[in-house]
């Protein structure tokens, strides 16, 4: 896999990815993009991880945005397809991965580097963080899913004036929010993140996998939530997981999904 601004580890069925670009606080460019869309492709349908963590180098940054200079002399149609293309290769991509995907923010979460922690499954946060949608200061708009995300997750009326003031919020202010669901230390952030993953390592990645689609069902306005649930709730009855899950609740013993 040739990547040269991520790290990846797999250690215990869960994969860390690390953003590593220090020197440009891991802002986004085309080849970051490039990169999380392979090895996120590749993280997809290795069966031997069941959790992603998803971070950022250093201790002054998660991403701290798009790398402006990138896209400067793009013209309409090429805004517009730089958006479309980030939207599905990367953003909504890892909104509809097959397996559960933490962002444990580090500093910085600005731009696209919000956009990118809204588009995983739990967020939580070191206490430095700061976060916000600085976009329309540089005569733009979030391209990444940031006006849908942002209001499906702290209301409407917050979203709206964050993003039209470009005002940042602290780590405090994203837990009041419920845009995170924990703020830790510096220290103790990867630590947490890696003691949620062994929590959901215990419980069915079929279960999982089906859990991820039917909440997202709800922000989907082609579908229709509750049909999608009933749907994944009676998928689950034909799975081994469900036939382990449960027989090991009988027995009262210790499940061993397959995720099958």
């Amino acid at each position: 896999m040739d990547i040269a601004n991520l790290q990846l580890k797999i250690q215990d069925q869960v994969a860390w990815i690390q953003i590593d670009r220090p020197t440009k606080l891991n802002a986004l460019n085309k080849k970051v993009l490039e990169e999380l869309h392979i090895v996120f492709s590749e993280l997809r349908s290795n069966t031997s991880v069941r959790v992603i963590v998803l971070t950022g180098s250093g201790e002054k940054s998660f991403v701290a945005g798009a790398d402006i200079s990138e896209f400067v002399e793009f013209s309409q149609s090429q805004g517009k397809a730089l958006s479309q293309t980030g939207q599905d290769q990367v953003f909504t991509f890892i909104e509809q991965m097959n397996k559960p995907v933490i962002a444990a923010i580090n500093g910085f979460a600005l731009g696209g580097g919000l956009e990118l922690a809204m588009s995983c499954h739990v967020r939580i946060a070191s206490d430095n963080a700061r976060m916000g949608l600085p976009e329309t200061s540089l005569g733009v708009i979030p391209g990444y899913g940031g006006t849908q995300r942002l209001a499906h997750i702290i209301g409407k009326g917050r979203a709206t004036e964050l993003i039209l003031t470009c005002q940042m919020m602290t780590a405090v202010q994203a837990l009041d929010y419920g845009l995170v669901t924990q703020v830790v230390t510096q220290e103790e952030l990867l630590p947490t993140a890696a003691s949620i993953a062994q929590k959901i390592l215990k419980n069915s990645p079929f279960a999982l996998n089906q859990a991820i689609h039917a909440v997202n069902a709800l922000y989907d306005e082609n579908q229709n939530g509750y049909e999608v649930e009933i749907n994944a709730f009676g998928t689950c009855f034909g799975s081994e997981d469900f036939k382990e899950g449960t027989q090991a609740f009988l027995e009262k013993r210790k499940a061993n999904f397959t995720g099958n």
